[in-house]
């Protein structure tokens, strides 16, 4: 490939993996909106749904979102009753977010997303944990 090659949109991996991402998450929406969240929102939750009670700071991480960008999301989760906030008595520099019960019970209503998301993308005949596998690869590279 030559030097000008390289610069084409057309041949950047963070394009197609910005585009592809773009399109899966439009798909998420009109399943989440009955659920009142965003896809932000969603992927807290499962980190939620896993953990039930986490630092804000390993939230953070997990999520690979800064505090400022992870802030308002656990906000907006608060005031829908999905989750609390509190600080550590110990040391309250620490802050923990917790599931409710309200956010307990939201996991059962949601379950089926992550298969109706699968059967718009691709269907039945398509694996992509291989695809999955190679960008879990990419991304641990990059941290």
């Amino acid at each position: 490939m030559d030097k000008y090659e390289a610069i084409k949109l057309d041949n950047q991996l963070c394009f197609s993996l910005y585009a592809l991402s773009r399109e899966v998450i439009k798909r998420y929406k009109p399943l989440l909106d009955k659920h009142g969240l965003t896809y932000t929102q969603y992927v807290a939750m499962l980190v939620m749904w896993e953990e039930e009670k986490i630092g804000f700071k390993e939230l953070g991480k997990r999520l690979h979102l800064d505090s400022g960008t992870l802030t308002p999301v656990v906000k907006k989760l608060e005031s829908m009753d999905l989750v609390i906030k509190y600080r550590n008595k110990e040391d309250d520099r620490v802050v923990t977010v917790e599931l409710t019960e309200k956010g307990i019970s939201m996991k059962e209503e949601i379950l089926d997303v992550p298969e109706q998301i699968y059967n718009l993308c691709c269907g039945k005949e398509v694996d992509l944990s291989c695809v999955k596998t190679q960008i879990d690869k990419l991304l641990n590279m990059l941290d």
